[in-house]
């Protein structure tokens, strides 16, 4: 995924890009970058590998020596940002959240018509950064290059840009796939993927940018240099997954979406007959937690932390070199409450299943641990296409995913003529999905929240919600 956070100020803003920044660290796990402008001194920068260690202890060092009064700041789950690009159009500093799937198409396209050149990265990629900039600058101003940048790519882009004035443009991904707000305080303006990064720092919410629109950001104005589209197209997994809990998107908060979206998935199995007696509903930690107090509220069974993540020297998984290495850190992580789990029946809400690797393995602690069932309750559907707009499941191919897999274990590739069906846990082939996934990971039972219930607590029209990674519609 990835977030960003800019601000423009009256005074030096430096801290403020370095604290909003980090709070978007849930975002992402390869690289962290900071660009400050100061009138006196331009533009400074620093980029740092954020795999193994936090964004925090990596820029502590870095930004005692930066300082301005804009700056743009990025976590990405791609490549090395901001770029700092020197064109037609000026200097400036630029980073962005989404994904670009023609890069090829258009690496080609530039180098036809403009005899010029790309940096290429180790493994032969080019940074898609510096696609968009080698894109925005074709056009004589800042907003028809956006545009037409954001037309030309398939995938999506929202995009800030840190001009040479000190001013940043942003500009939301054309279907505002991901979330922009303008945030205010006394001395200028911040922008931010969430909503929570600026508030904890002294900003009010002042404005939310449409899907497409760009404006102009200054200390003391905020202009529109293109209204928005009016289509929007917003990613459900923010509310479900992504999202950190205190934060608004198009006026809808992530930790009330998640407590509602487990009382009404918990409603409506009971109306079915499918909500099992247990002992303990639970969380698994952390975005599965709201949505298992809703379940546990709704049908009235308790709720109790069977196990804890040990986080003061791992509040991250990060990124270790082999994925046995990750699998121990995972474990190691996790530690039990054996007298909430021995000889106890337990159902666990987990925000998603995407390959089932970690689940299974939790399900086996649990085991080792003396309980006596475990029943399992994804808070959205079965995932059965790979994102191609955020980089969500970007490195698990499809036929990996593990609703995907089972569905050709059992039927072959003429299983995927009934997607739609295998979803609908109603159905023949969704019951027959949910229970060879049950024998597979260990659950006694399996159940999925669906699209409808996703969408009920989200409370948006469902137009305006992408559900592509669930029904494959854009």
């Amino acid at each position: 995924m990835g977030g960003y956070f800019g601000a423009v100020s009256k005074r030096d803003i430096t801290m403020d890009v370095f604290y909003g920044t980090d709070y978007h660290s849930h975002l992402g796990t390869r690289r962290g970058g900071m660009a400050m402008y100061d009138p006196e001194t331009g533009f400074n920068r620093e980029i740092h590998n954020i795999e193994n260690s936090p964004f925090r202890t990596k820029f502590e060092n870095a930004i005692t020596k930066m300082h301005g009064i804009a700056g743009i700041g990025t976590i990405s789950d791609t490549d090395p940002q901001p770029l700092i690009i020197r064109s037609n159009l000026g200097t400036y500093a630029l980073v962005f959240v989404g994904r670009i799937n023609n890069q090829d198409t258009l690496v080609k396209q530039y180098l036809a018509f403009s005899g010029g050149h790309f940096e290429e990265m180790s493994g032969g990629r080019i940074n898609s950064a510096e696609i968009l900039a080698s894109m925005i600058d074709q056009k004589s101003d800042f907003v028809s290059g956006i545009k037409f940048a954001q037309d030309a790519i398939e995938g999506s882009a929202s995009i800030m840009i840190l001009k040479e004035d000190g001013t940043i443009i942003a500009a939301r991904d054309k279907y505002g796939r991901t979330p922009m707000l303008i945030g205010k305080d006394e001395d200028g303006h911040s922008i931010s993927f969430e909503s929570f990064a600026y508030e904890k720092l002294g900003y009010q919410t002042e404005y939310e940018l449409g899907a497409g629109e760009i404006v102009e950001v200054k200390a003391d104005s905020i202009k529109t240099l293109s209204p928005a589209t009016g289509k929007t197209c917003i990613c459900a997994f923010l509310w479900t997954y992504f999202g950190y809990p205190n934060s608004d998107y198009e006026g809808v908060n992530v930790e009330r979406m998640r407590n509602l979206n487990g009382h009404i998935m918990a409603r409506d199995e009971a109306a079915h007959g499918g909500v099992p007696e247990v002992d303990h509903v639970c969380g698994v930690p952390d975005s599965g937690i709201a949505h298992a107090i809703g379940y546990s509220n709704e049908c009235r069974q308790d709720y109790g932390r069977v196990f804890v993540k040990y986080t003061p020297t791992w509040p991250r998984s990060f990124m270790p070199m082999s994925h046995e290495e990750r699998s121990r850190v995972a474990k190691m992580k996790q530690v039990p409450v054996t007298p909430l789990i021995k000889d106890m029946k337990l159902l666990l809400v987990d925000d998603s299943i995407v390959r089932g690797t970690q689940l299974r393995e939790t399900v086996d602690f649990l085991y080792e641990h003396g309980a006596k069932e475990v029943h399992m309750r994804s808070a959205c559907p079965p995932i059965m296409y790979a994102c191609k707009f955020l980089n969500f499941t970007r490195q698990t191919p499809e036929r990996d995913l593990i609703a995907r897999k089972t569905i050709l274990e059992l039927e072959g590739e003429e299983g995927e003529k009934y997607i739609e069906e295998y979803s609908d846990g109603r159905t023949d082939r969704g019951k027959a999905l949910r229970k060879a996934i049950s024998e597979k990971l260990g659950f006694d039972s399996l159940g999925y929240q669906n699209i409808d219930g996703v969408l009920e607590a989200i409370g948006l029209d469902k137009d305006s919600v992408c559900t592509y990674c669930w029904n494959g519609k854009e």
